[in-house]
């Protein structure tokens, strides 16, 4: 059986804790898209463990794969597995053979274009990992793969080929003087040292024929999609968005599991009881001066990978009924209800006004979402209280009002919430449905 997680939002929904929330249940985690731009936060037992490319599951002790869909850096991945080790865990991780390799020089390219974009309306605000680039070579039949690590006669053909176009760029475009990460020797003696490891750890797989066998042998195999709908390359806010496809869709594409396998599962849609992300553009619900500071210290706004400030705004729902219409929820799971905890009131962007005329999806176009003007519902706020005490009683232990927030967007969207965090820790959660059971 499969369940298939995806961002409901803009990224930081904390989709990483309901990974790790069901991980006792799952036997199998898989990545399908994004790179190590997709910071995630577990805690375990009050110890926090910050990842951005090993699956969650990892601190479990579950098998994670990296699917095609990803684009891997070796430096960082073996750094999370060397830093796990080292805190006393021994992660099981494959990596697909046909996921590509972000390499330095996209690293490198990534940041000075966004550089260069950053006097126009077109700076997408990416953390600078060389993902968009990698996704480009991916598309324009240039990159280089997992596969190739392996074999450093084809490692060395796809670096001669690739890195002079690279070089080129960088120096003749922008003007630049091109270091080792341009250079094909160093390269090729990084990452061939990269392959021979992978090999010797037997963590290249057939991602999809790997995926099967596990499922058809019985396993429980969970899909993990990086950052949120609205940051989806097709779904999103165009150009404010991520390189690849978070939707559940894209968990067929990213692992080699068929749409029929995927569809016969769980699709849960995760959902911050407010909204956040880093980055540009526009954002009808946002908050500022002492509310947003308020809210943004209680809930630890701060990026996982580059700890920047993340604007906060009220739950946005028509984003909400987009989410939920593009990837199918079957089910929705509500974090951070209590940063929410002391305010006298709530908001909730309900529709948008656009054009004299009330709507109660998202514009197709990011343009036209910025001249939305939100249609807010009011609700009454709920006290602080022992969260912990809370999470173990169950549902019918949170605020009244707390509930009727809750009931409320389960309402809108027509479908349960099957898990409710109310802290950063795996007991502060509240456990109404099993998607494996």
């Amino acid at each position: 059986m499969t369940v298939t997680i995806v961002g409901a939002q803009l990224g930081d929904e904390g989709k990483g804790g309901i990974v790790d929330l069901y991980g006792d249940a799952a036997d199998v985690v898989a990545r399908y898209q994004g790179g190590d731009n997709a910071g995630h936060t577990v805690v375990e037992d009050g110890d926090e463990y910050k990842l951005s490319l090993v699956p969650s599951g990892a601190v479990r002790g579950k098998t994670g794969v990296l699917g095609n869909g990803v684009v891997v850096n070796p430096r960082t991945l073996f750094d999370e597995i060397d830093a796990l080790n080292e805190r006393g865990l021994d992660p099981d991780v494959r990596i697909a053979r046909r996921a590509h390799v972000i390499m330095p020089y996209h690293r490198v390219l990534d940041g000075i274009e966004e550089e260069a974009k950053s006097d126009s309306d077109l700076e997408a605000g990416t953390t600078g990992r060389g993902i968009g680039p990698t996704y480009e070579d991916k598309v324009g039949r240039r990159g280089i793969r997992v596969g190739d690590l392996l074999d450093p006669a084809v490692l060395r053909d796809r670096l001669e080929y690739v890195v002079p176009q690279k070089r080129a760029i960088y120096e003749d475009v922008y003007g630049k003087s091109a270091g080792e990460e341009f250079d094909v020797e160093a390269l090729f003696e990084e990452f061939r040292a990269f392959g021979e490891r992978i090999r010797a750890e037997d963590m290249a797989v057939n991602a999809g024929e790997f995926l099967a066998q596990q499922e058809h042998a019985g396993a429980n195999v969970m899909l993990e999609g990086a950052q949120g709908t609205s940051l989806d390359i097709d779904h999103g806010i165009y150009p404010y968005v991520t390189s690849s496809n978070p939707t559940a869709g894209y968990a067929a594409t990213g692992t080699g599991l068929g749409v029929t396998e995927v569809g016969r599962g769980e699709v849960i849609g995760i959902i911050k009881a407010y909204l956040s992300r880093v980055g540009t553009g526009p954002l009808p619900t946002e908050l500022d001066g002492d509310l947003a500071e308020y809210i943004r210290d209680e809930g630890g706004e701060y990026g996982t990978v580059t700890g920047r400030p993340r604007r906060v705004g009220w739950l946005d729902m028509p984003m909400l009924r987009h989410a939920a219409r593009a990837s199918g929820f079957t089910a929705i799971a509500i974090n951070h209800l209590d940063v929410l905890a002391g305010l006298d009131e709530l908001r909730v962007g309900h529709a948008y006004e656009l054009d004299g005329e009330t709507i109660e999806t998202m514009p197709a176009t990011t343009e036209r979402w910025g001249d939305c003007e939100p249609i807010y519902r009011t609700f009454d706020g709920w006290p602080e209280v022992d969260w912990r005490d809370v999470a173990n009683e169950g549902y019918d232990a949170l605020p009244e009002a707390a509930r009727e927030y809750v009931e409320y967007v389960e309402t809108e969207l027509g479908v349960p919430a099957y898990a409710i965090s109310v802290g950063p820790d795996r007991a502060d959660s509240i456990v109404r449905t099993d998607p494996f059971a």
